[in-house]
């Protein structure tokens, strides 16, 4: 079983596909690409794909995720009405890099986000602890989710330059997505004039990155091989 959306646009990949089966009573959904605009769309048809009997939970692996804004949080809400619907219960896990990091800015359980959609009790916040400030976390949010629009928009020079970095450096895609803004970061460069310069210099005879550009991929690097954690957001 699987299902996929339509293009964005024509000769461009489907933005997800979600592969699927069942067994023992267990429907396990493994969606591939991003949960951008018609993500909920696509987990639907996948929903609607499973049996109508025999299914006792479905589990969501999201270790193929790539990349999210906030439409990903309908697909959230999506999934959980289901589970409410149909009675049987629903996860999702294996959330990672920028993924991970949306479902923090929005305030959700990083292990498994659909545990918020449960109408549990809350326990009461610490004396000491400060008040929680939604309005403030969601202009967090939003600003993050802009300023990733803006990747989204340069997607194709950004997935080659992570192409490069991968195979160069035999690191894993978040890691070369790591690379590449921090490199911006470090450079004062954009996101996207970092990646083309990295595209650029692995065509046959392409020249090499800009000299502060190299600095800032081996500054990058360096800090990737010690663990260090990842800067803040490049300059858009």
């Amino acid at each position: 079983m699987s299902s996929a959306a339509p293009p964005r646009l024509a000769g461009r990949p489907a933005i997800l596909v979600i592969d699927g089966r069942v067994d023992a009573g267990r429907a396990l959904l493994v969606p591939r690409g991003e949960l951008v605009h018609g993500c909920a769309d696509i987990l639907a048809e996948a929903l609607a794909a499973l049996p109508d009997d025999g299914v006792d939970r479905v589990d969501v692996d999201m270790r193929d995720v790539v990349f999210m804004d906030t439409a990903g949080l309908q697909f959230l809400d999506l999934l959980g009405g289901y589970s409410h619907r149909q009675a049987v219960p629903a996860t999702t896990t294996n959330w990672h890099g920028q993924p991970l990091r949306i479902l923090e800015l929005s305030g959700l359980d990083t292990t498994d986000p659909l545990r918020a959609t449960a109408h549990r009790p809350q326990p009461a916040p610490e004396p000491s602890a400060a008040p929680a400030a939604p309005a403030d976390r969601l202009h967090v949010l939003e600003e993050e989710v802009e300023q990733l629009r803006h990747a989204l928009a340069s997607r194709p020079v950004i997935d080659q330059a992570r192409g490069v970095l991968m195979a160069l450096h035999a690191c894993t895609p978040d890691e070369a997505w790591h690379i590449l803004r921090e490199a911006s970061q470090l450079s004062n460069t954009k996101l996207r004039a970092v990646a083309a310069a990295i595209a650029a210099s692995a065509e046959g005879d392409g020249p090499p990155p800009p000299a502060e550009i190299r600095t800032a991929l081996r500054t990058a690097l360096s800090r990737l091989a010690r663990g260090d954690r990842p800067l803040t957001e490049p300059p858009r």
